[in-house]
C-alpha cells in the first residue's frame, strides 16, 4: 500500500513537473513570438508620458511674415437636401456633429518639425521623411541657468561636453532637445498683456544653438535632429545654423515645450506629424516617454484612453477667441 501511495505521488510530481514545464514553455513561446508586445507590457504601460507640444490656436506666436491662423466652424460644401444647405454651419443640434475648418497661412506654425526642403529644394519634404522618425533616445541639454543671465545665450560645444561628463556619450540617432525654459514665455489666452508677451517671445534676444554646436552634434555624434524652444535656431542675421542644417539634409524641431519636466538622459521621444505631400514644414507633436518613477507625466494605467472621460462643460464656439472652447 505504501509503495502504491509513493508511486502515485511520484507520478503526480512528474506529471506536475511536465505540465508546469509545458506551461512555462508556452508562455516563453508567446513572449518570443511577440517580443515587442512583451516590451510594451513590461515597460511602456508603466512609463510616464510628458507632452512637449504647445496647443495650436489662432493666437500663438509666429513670424510676422506669415501671420496667424484662422479657425472657423465647418460649413456644408454643397447642398445635401433637407439635411444641410450649401454654406450652412454643421451643428450638434441639427446635424449631430460639428467640424472645424483651419486656415493655416504657413506650415511653420506652433510646435513643428522642419524638413530640409524648407530651405533646399533638393532635400526631403515632410512626407519624404522615413518612418523611422517615430521613436528615438531623448537627450535634454539644460542651458536655462545661462539664459537667465543672458537671454541671448546659444548652446556651445562646451555645454554638450559638460552633459556627456554627467551622462555619457550622446547615443547615435538621438534627438537632442535644448532646454532654455523659454517656452514659459509662450502667451496663453487670458494672460494680461497677451499681445506684448506674444511679441516678446519671438523678438531678439532669445536663446539659440550655435553653428559649432550643431556641427558637433551631427558630424561628431550623428544625432537625428535637435530641437529648441524659440521659433528660430539662432539670432544671426542670416540664420546661419538653420541654413547649414537645411542645406546638409538635417531636420530640426522648433517651439518645443515642457523640457523642464523630463529627465536629461534615459527617456525616449515619440514623434508625430501630418504627412502633407510636398510639405516644407510639419505641425508636430512630441511626447517624452520617461521612466516609471519619474515625478512628471502620466502612465497608460492612469490615462488608458478608451473610453475617454466626459466633461461637465460642453464644447462650444466662442466668437471672441475664434475657436471652440469649454
Amino acid at each position: 500500500m505504501k509503495r502504491l501511495v509513493l508511486g502515485g505521488l511520484v507520478v503526480l510530481a512528474v506529471g506536475w513537473f511536465f505540465y508546469a514545464h509545458q506551461g512555462n514553455a508556452q508562455m516563453s513561446s508567446a513572449k518570443s513570438q511577440y517580443p515587442l508586445w512583451q516590451v510594451y507590457n513590461d515597460y511602456f504601460v508603466n512609463a510616464k508620458y510628458v507632452d512637449l507640444t504647445h496647443n495650436m490656436t489662432p493666437h500663438i506666436p509666429v513670424w510676422p511674415g506669415f501671420g496667424n491662423a484662422r479657425f472657423e466652424p465647418t460649413r456644408a460644401g454643397r447642398d445635401l437636401g433637407d439635411y444641410a444647405k450649401k454654406g450652412e454651419v454643421f451643428t450638434y443640434e441639427k446635424h449631430g456633429f460639428v467640424a472645424t475648418a483651419y486656415w493655416l497661412p504657413t506650415d511653420q506654425y506652433g510646435t513643428q518639425l522642419d524638413p530640409p526642403a524648407h530651405w533646399d529644394p533638393y532635400y526631403p519634404t515632410i512626407d519624404e521623411l522615413p518612418a523611422t522618425y517615430t521613436i528615438r533616445p531623448l537627450v535634454v541639454i539644460n542651458i536655462a541657468d545661462k539664459v537667465k543671465e543672458n537671454p541671448g545665450y546659444h548652446l556651445q560645444v562646451s555645454d554638450i561636453l559638460e552633459w556627456e561628463k554627467k551622462h555619457g556619450k550622446i547615443p547615435e540617432g538621438a534627438v537632442v532637445m535644448v532646454r532654455s525654459d523659454w517656452y514659459k514665455r509662450w502667451p496663453k489666452l487670458g494672460d494680461p498683456d497677451f499681445d506684448k508677451k506674444k511679441e516678446r517671445f519671438a523678438n531678439k534676444p532669445f536663446p539659440g544653438v550655435s553653428l559649432e554646436a550643431l556641427k558637433f552634434l551631427h558630424e561628431e555624434r550623428h544625432i537625428l535632429f535637435h530641437g529648441h524652444e524659440p521659433l528660430d535656431t539662432d539670432t544671426t542675421p542670416t540664420l546661419v545654423g538653420e541654413y547649414w542644417l537645411m542645406h546638409h539634409g538635417y531636420c530640426q524641431a522648433e517651439g518645443v515645450a515642457n523640457l523642464d519636466k523630463v529627465p536629461e538622459a534615459g527617456a525616449l521621444i515619440a514623434i508625430g506629424y501630418p504627412k502633407f505631400q510636398g510639405g516644407t514644414g510639419g505641425y508636430a507633436r512630441y511626447i517624452a516617454i520617461c521612466p516609471p518613477d519619474w515625478p512628471y507625466g502620466v502612465s497608460i494605467k492612469e490615462a488608458f484612453g478608451a473610453p475617454l472621460p466626459k466633461s461637465d462643460k460642453p464644447l462650444h464656439w466662442d466668437d471672441k477667441v475664434g475657436m471652440r472652447v469649454r
